[in-house]
């Protein structure tokens, strides 16, 4: 079963909050009603380098924007857009390296409301060399349609040492804002530590949710410790925590403690409780879990004894 049909069986059936409210104008062959609330509700953190706060849940756009190649994909990805901006939403993750990503952004973006305080684009450059590395980032700014961009990552830390320079010389022009570094899946995490420590670096984006907690030995300590916001991808480990729950309830503890009704909100609340996570970048392109992720925004957030309950309740299924 493929991780949309997991997460739509999980879904179904749920008791969510009642939703009420107008369709964007736009709407999907499946619409969601729009009831998004006021976007001070979302859960904002600061980024450490300059006290710019940022909302916490933001969206990736690995395979979900791939491609526009029919009017149903189209409208659907617009209307993810627009959502995420009504939920207060503002940060976008993407690379050249995701299909046609940037480009999707680019043609989608405009018509999309933006947020009150203005869209927060982030990419990456994924080459080797200093002039191809350059010429990357100016493609991307272009495809993006956006100058400066908010944050260029040295995507899975690929000639680091090489792309640094360039990326502190295009800050100073204000060509970008941040400086970020990215890995995934808890490889390189040696690599990572040494490049943190590197001078002027803003994010760092790093794989990170219940089952995968690796970087809390390390990295989220080093980051903490060097001022580094942090962006935590592949919050559901790509679909196989629906997987690993797949035909069992939430439980009743979590639904009272936590106000959720999904195992997304169960997996995402658990990612925003460590306050040295600045964002989490879940990717979809489906309006209803858009929703339902944006939701995990609301109500209380687990403390550390909680958050012990949550795992064991998990490692024991």
């Amino acid at each position: 079963m493929t991780y949309d049909r997991r997460r739509r069986a999980l879904l179904k059936g749920l008791s969510l909050i009642p939703l009420v409210g107008c369709l964007p104008q736009e709407a999907s062959p499946n619409p969601v009603p729009d009831s998004s609330p006021h976007p001070d509700l979302q859960l904002r953190r600061k980024i450490p380098s300059t006290g710019e706060p940022i909302p916490c849940l933001g969206l990736g756009t690995y395979r979900a924007f791939s491609r526009l190649d029919s009017e149903e994909t189209t409208s659907a990805l617009r209307e993810v857009l627009t959502l995420f901006s009504k939920w207060g939403g503002r940060v976008i993750d993407t690379s050249p390296m995701y299909a046609n990503a940037e480009s999707v952004l680019g043609t989608l973006l405009p018509q999309a409301p933006s947020p009150e305080s203005g869209w927060f684009l982030a990419t990456k450059v994924w080459t080797n060399g200093q002039s191809a590395g350059e010429s990357q980032m100016k493609s991307s700014s272009e495809r993006i349609g956006a100058s400066p961009l908010d944050l260029v990552q040295i995507h899975n830390l690929r000639d680091w040492k090489t792309h640094l320079p360039t990326l502190r010389r295009l800050k100073g022009e204000g060509k970008i804002r941040y400086i970020g570094l990215t890995t995934w899946g808890g490889h390189d995490h040696a690599r990572m530590l040494e490049a943190m420590k590197s001078k002027d670096i803003d994010f760092i984006q790093v794989s990170y949710n219940i089952f995968n907690r690796k970087i809390e030995d390390q990295i989220l300590p080093v980051a903490q410790e060097l001022g580094l916001a942090v962006l935590a991808n592949r919050p559901f480990e790509q679909g196989r925590l629906f997987s690993k729950v797949e035909g069992r309830d939430i439980p009743e503890w979590a639904r009272s403690e936590l106000k959720i009704s999904s195992w997304a909100q169960f997996f995402l609340k658990f990612l925003l409780a460590d306050e040295r996570v600045t964002a989490v970048i879940p990717a979809t392109s489906k309006p209803r879990h858009l929703v339902d992720n944006m939701r995990a925004g609301l109500g209380p957030l687990p403390d550390a004894e909680l958050r012990t309950r949550m795992v064991s309740y998990l490692e024991q299924i």
